[in-house]
Order: C-alpha cells, then sequence, then structure tokens
C-alpha cells in the first residue's frame, strides 16, 4: 500500500464512529483532541463515552449500525474486529464520499492511523504501514520520553514570534540556518525557567529582529550561557 503522511484539518468536521466498546472510545479520544464532531452508532456505550455524552461532547445513535448511516459525513472510523462488517461500511461509506478507517484491518481503510506524540502545538505521527503496530508503539514511547517540559512552550514561543515577524514583513529575511542557530540551550533554559519575555528577547535580538516597547522584558534579554536545571556547572 503506498501511504501518503498528511496532517488534516479536523476541527468541526462531522466524524462517525462505528462502535462504543474500548477501541471506540481510542477512535473518539483522537477525533476529539482534533475538535472534530463526534456521532458514535452503537448499542451500548463504554462508560466514558457515555459521560462524554451528558456532557455533550458527542452525538449517539443507539443502535447497531445501519445502511446510510454514514451520509453527512466526512470521516467514518470502524470500531469493531469484524471484518465482514468492516468491508460492508467502508463499501457504504466509500459510496457517499467519507473516508474510512478501519481498527486493525488495514485493507478495508482509506487511511491509517500513525501513533501519536504530542506535545501542545508539536504532533508527531509514527506508522510503520500497518505492518508492525507494536513497534511503531515502541518509538512513540521513545520519543515521548525525550521531550522534556521546555518542548512545549519552545513551540509556542517560536510560533509567536514567527506570526510577529510575517506581519511585520521581515520574516522571509530571516535565514532558516538562523532560526536553527537560536534553538539553543540558554533560550530553552529560560523558558524552563518561565521567563518568558527574557526568552522572547534574546530569540528576537539572535534572529537580528527590532524588540519592540511592548515586547521589552522586566529585565535586560539574556546574553550569558544560563544552565539548565539538573545539567553540570
Amino acid at each position: 500500500m503506498g501511504y501518503y503522511p498528511i496532517f488534516v484539518e479536523m476541527k468541526d468536521k462531522p466524524c462517525l464512529v462505528v462502535g462504543g466498546g474500548e477501541i471506540g472510545l481510542q477512535k473518539v479520544r483522537g477525533l476529539l483532541a482534533a475538535d472534530a464532531r463526534v456521532t458514535v452508532v452503537s448499542p451500548e456505550l463504554h462508560v466514558t463515552l457515555a459521560d462524554w455524552l451528558a456532557k455533550g461532547r458527542i452525538s449517539h445513535l443507539p443502535r447497531e449500525y445501519q445502511s446510510d448511516d454514514a451520509a453527512g459525513f466526512d470521516v467514518v472510523m470502524v470500531a469493531t474486529d469484524d471484518r465482514t462488517a468492516n468491508a460492508r461500511v467502508r463499501e457504504e461509506s466509500r459510496a457517499l464520499g467519507a473516508w474510512v478507517n478501519a481498527a486493525d484491518d488495514p485493507e478495508n481503510c482509506d487511511f491509517i492511523l500513525p501513533s501519536v506524540v504530542r506535545r501542545g502545538p508539536i504532533t508527531i505521527g509514527i506508522s510503520t504501514g500497518g505492518g508492525s503496530p507494536a513497534m511503531a508503539r515502541r518509538v512513540r514511547e521513545e520519543l515521548d520520553a525525550y521531550f522534556t517540559d521546555d518542548f512545549e512552550p519552545l513551540a509556542e514561543l517560536l510560533a509567536e514570534v514567527r506570526a510577529e515577524l510575517k506581519e511585520r514583513g521581515v520574516l522571509l529575511q530571516i535565514p532558516q540556518a538562523t532560526w536553527q542557530a537560536s534553538i539553543d540551550g540558554p533560550l530553552r533554559a529560560l523558558l524552563a525557567q518561565r521567563r518568558w519575555g527574557q526568552a522572547k528577547a534574546l530569540l528576537l535580538s539572535r534572529l537580528g529582529a527590532p524588540i519592540l516597547p511592548e515586547e521589552q522584558p522586566s529585565s535586560a534579554p539574556v546574553t550569558e550561557p544560563v544552565t539548565l536545571p539538573g545539567s553540570a556547572r
């Protein structure tokens, strides 16, 4: 199979999950994390799904899947272990223009789901093409351990500064190599210490961008090396 890795905007997209058990819960959790609008069709619901239903986070069709249930949905996720049923849902959903994913059944999938690592705005997908979910999980666990607590604020700071420089019309003047060189220990140490203003001023200075009056930190930008907590001095 030829898989092309993409990230799809799912905010407010209508998605149907067929099955309300443990696998269905996993599918719904991932969709809600992407701000999708989720409907579950299943006679019964996992206790967590029932709680989300009571809180208005999902919708529910309390019955077995029926033909044409996929009408009006962009994505259908099948959370059953019945491959015959999976094939039926896929055929009917594709006829209605929906993309289909069937749990642990690549032959009945239009797309497969990677193992995911999330750190704020950072999302990393790991896939083995459906060949070894255990390997994908192992890589995810190792990446999960790799990302320290400063990665999330670092990503948020870089996104904020990039947006501001784009608005000023100077973003394209800054080489990518300069951005890479700016993401070093002292900058990350400031973020680990929650010194956001100083970190932002330091980043702007290293990018060669002027610091506007409202961006001035409470104290001067740190230019001397800063030691990360727990590192050798």
